[in-house]
């Protein structure tokens, strides 16, 4: 007969495990409950670009005599740890804070607060996990595992990302430049002669030759006071 059974017989009350006393963390779910909605698979050509950008963020947005950023450099060894590990496939990430400890040399504080700046910064998200113990009776029910994480970024980061990887709209000051040397190379040609247009614009010899002699015939008969067109000997 169990202890259980035992304290039951004597004093008449029934027992309802309902609460186990272990220390569990609020807002923790059972492992396997929320993983496949939450993990979502990360494109290994975007890796870098991640890095570097949040990279940007913390050097952008570093104060004047500090020696950090808003994240700081173990957050930055931590991120890039995390994308050295994660499961691009299926976005699957659960390191335990010791093995972090291990890899990046640092206390569990340190790992502990970088995780927390990245997650205040937009880098990171987590759910916390809890799995059965296995236990009968008195004891704990479950027992708090591993978190599994997620990557995301701040909309400041994503357009930096852009910037990196060609997909974003062009800096203003870029695209003035762009829009100025147009200007000046639609000028210049228009200032040119035909024939000298066409070999500036075309590169074989044969058709801008042929197409310049048609703009002189062109011009020429555009600019003939008779306005009848000339002999056409190409």
């Amino acid at each position: 007969m169990s202890a259980r059974s035992l304290f039951e017989i004597a004093t008449g009350i029934e027992h309802k495990a309902r609460r186990t006393f272990q220390p569990v963390r609020r807002n923790s779910y059972h492992a396997g409950a929320r993983e496949g909605r939450f993990w979502r698979p990360v494109n290994p050509k975007d890796k870098w670009a991640h890095i570097r950008a949040a990279e940007a963020y913390d050097r952008q947005r570093k104060q004047a005599g500090k020696r950090n950023g808003p994240l700081g450099h173990i957050a930055l060894e931590l991120l890039r740890e995390l994308y050295r590990i994660v499961d691009y496939k299926t976005g699957r990430l659960e390191p335990s804070i010791d093995y972090l400890m291990r890899q990046l040399r640092r206390s569990r504080a340190a790992i502990v607060q970088a995780m927390a700046r990245l997650r205040e910064h937009g880098f990171l998200e987590w759910i916390r996990r809890t799995e059965p113990t296995g236990n009968e009776g008195f004891g704990p029910q479950v027992r708090q595992i591993t978190n599994a994480y997620r990557f995301c970024l701040p909309a400041a980061v994503r357009r930096i990302v852009d910037r990196i990887v060609g997909k974003g709209p062009v800096p203003a000051d870029d695209l003035h430049r762009r829009e100025t040397a147009a200007r000046e190379m639609e000028a210049m040609l228009a200032s040119l002669p035909a024939d000298r247009r066409m070999h500036a614009m075309i590169d074989d010899e044969t058709l801008a030759a042929t197409l310049g002699r048609i703009g002189l015939l062109l011009e020429s008969n555009a600019s003939s006071p008779s306005s009848q067109n000339p002999g056409m000997d190409i």
